[in-house]
C-alpha cells in the first residue's frame, strides 16, 4: 500500500527504522527504548482493514488522543512522551512528511492483556447481549431498558484483545483469572473512574459517551494508560441535541461506515469493498466534528 492522496496515508515506510508492529490502524516502530506509534488512515469493520483510507483520521486519532492525556494527567499517568516531530530522536525527524500530526513518541510498556472497557449506555454488543439474556458481561440489568438506554450507572465489561479477528466480552470473574484478582479490581476502578470524568466533560461539549475502551500496561512497574485514548475509533461518541432511546443513534464514530457496508449486503468475508468518496469524506468529516466539538480546536 502507498498514499492514496495528500490527505490520506495507509502505510508508512520509514526506512532505517525498525517496524515493531503493523495493527488494523497503526504503524508501531522501535527507536531506541522507546516506541514510535504511527496512526495511519486505515479503517477496520467487522475485522477487516478496508482499501479505502479515511483522510485525516489518524491527525485525529493522535491529537484526540494527547487532548485526553492532558486531560486525564491527574487520575492516572500515560505512556505518553511527546508529539513534535521536532523533539523525536534524530533518527526520525527526516520522515517528516509522514508523522507530523499523526505520531507520538511513547514509552514502550508490558501491556495487559485484556480490554478495559466502560458503558454508560446499552449499544453494540452490549445491547444484543442484554437482549437475549438480560445482562452484559455478567452483570445482571434492570428489565425493560431499550437500545441507547443510559445504564443506571456505568459497568464495566472486559474483553480479550485478539490481534486478529474480534474481541471477546468476558465476565470480571473471567478476567480476574487471566490477571489477578488485585490488578483486575484496580483496572475496573480506575477505567471506570477515567471513564466517568471524561464523559462527564465530553457532555459539556454537546456529546454523550456511550462507551470506550482503554488498554493499560506497566512502565518500571507503575501502571500506565497506552495506546489510543477515547477516540472515534475506541468509543462510541453520540450528539447529545438528537439523543433519543429506543434505536441507534446518530454517532460521530465509524458506525457510519458500519451502517454503509451493512446497506451493500457486503458478505463480512475478504476482500472487503472500497468505499465511495463520499462516504469516506463524510467519515472524515464525522472524526473532524468529534475533535471540534472535544477540543475546541481545529485540526
Amino acid at each position: 500500500m502507498c498514499p492514496q492522496n495528500v490527505n490520506t496515508i495507509l502505510e508508512t515506510n520509514l526506512p532505517g527504522l525498525e517496524l515493531y508492529a503493523r495493527g488494523k490502524v497503526r504503524d508501531v516502530y522501535r527507536v531506541d527504548d522507546k516506541l514510535l506509534i504511527v496512526a495511519t488512515d486505515r479503517i477496520s469493520a467487522f475485522d477487516y482493514i478496508l482499501p479505502t483510507g479515511i483522510p485525516d483520521k489518524g491527525k485525529v486519532l493522535t491529537q484526540l488522543s494527547v487532548f485526553w492525556f492532558d486531560l486525564l494527567r491527574d487520575i492516572v499517568p500515560t505512556h505518553f512522551i511527546c508529539a513534535q516531530v521536532d523533539e523525536y530522536p534524530a533518527s526520525s525527524r527526516k520522515f517528516r512528511e509522514q508523522l507530523v500530526g499523526r505520531s507520538m513518541l511513547v514509552k514502550r510498556a508490558r501491556m495487559v492483556e485484556v480490554e478495559c472497557v466502560a458503558r454508560g449506555y446499552l449499544a453494540g454488543s452490549g445491547w444484543k447481549e442484554y437482549r437475549d439474556t438480560g445482562s452484559v458481561c455478567g452483570i445482571v440489568l434492570p428489565s425493560g431498558l431499550k437500545e441507547s438506554s443510559r445504564l443506571p450507572e456505568p459497568i464495566f465489561t472486559p474483553a480479550t484483545k485478539a490481534q486478529s479477528g474480534h474481541d471477546e466480552n468476558i465476565s470480571f470473574a473471567a478476567m480476574t483469572k487471566l490477571i489477578g484478582a488485585d490488578l483486575a479490581a484496580r483496572l475496573r476502578d480506575l477505567t471506570l473512574k477515567i471513564y466517568n470524568r471524561a464523559a462527564e466533560y465530553a457532555r459539556t461539549k454537546g456529546i454523550l459517551i456511550a462507551d470506550t475502551k482503554f488498554e493499560f500496561g506497566t512502565v518500571n512497574g507503575e501502571l500506565v494508560l497506552g495506546d489510543e485514548v477515547l477516540t472515534p475509533d475506541s468509543s462510541r461518541f453520540w450528539p447529545l441535541d438528537t439523543y433519543e432511546p429506543g434505536s441507534a443513534q446518530n454517532s460521530y464514530d465509524k458506525q457510519f461506515v458500519r451502517d454503509y457496508l451493512e446497506s451493500i449486503k457486503w458478505s463480512k468475508t475478504p476482500p472487503a469493498p472500497p468505499l465511495p468518496p463520499e462516504i469516506a469524506r463524510k467519515t472524515s468529516e464525522k472524526y473532524k466534528d468529534a475533535y471540534r466539538a472535544l477540543t475546541g480546536r481545529e485540526l
